[in-house]
């Protein structure tokens, strides 16, 4: 599926594979894919998996698909963190229109959703 939606303003191309379209048609419940921009020492771009239903501002895309972009920061630099799981907290932006990504990407493979999302 290649399709769009608007979040914030901005007009955010989303395209999934036939193996994720299929997945959403046989599934018979829905994910949201949340486009995570992480401030802090670095900039991180992620995207995260979760249930349908489970945030107030998600954006319908289709069947069974939802999407969106949650900017987020931590309060301090871990140095010495090895994980991929530091604690965050939402971070607000002036104009969130101007960090929301152009497109988002998703596939399922090997048991597992996998997203990615840019800025070109």
């Amino acid at each position: 599926m290649h399709t769009s939606v608007e979040i914030e303003g901005r007009r955010v191309d989303v395209e999934t594979t036939s193996a994720a379209d299929r997945v959403l048609r046989e599934s018979g419940t829905g994910i949201l894919a949340e486009m995570e921009l992480y401030f802090s020492c670095l900039i991180r771009k992620k995207v995260r998996f979760h249930p349908v239903g489970s945030h107030d501002d998600e954006v319908a895309v289709g069947e069974g698909l939802s999407v969106r972009f949650r900017p987020v920061m931590t309060a301090n630099c871990p140095v010495n963190y090895d994980g991929d799981e530091v604690p965050v907290a939402d971070f607000p932006i002036k104009r969130p229109q101007a960090y929301v990504p152009h497109w988002l990407r998703i596939d399922y493979r090997r048991g597992e959703w996998v997203g990615e999302f840019g800025y070109l």
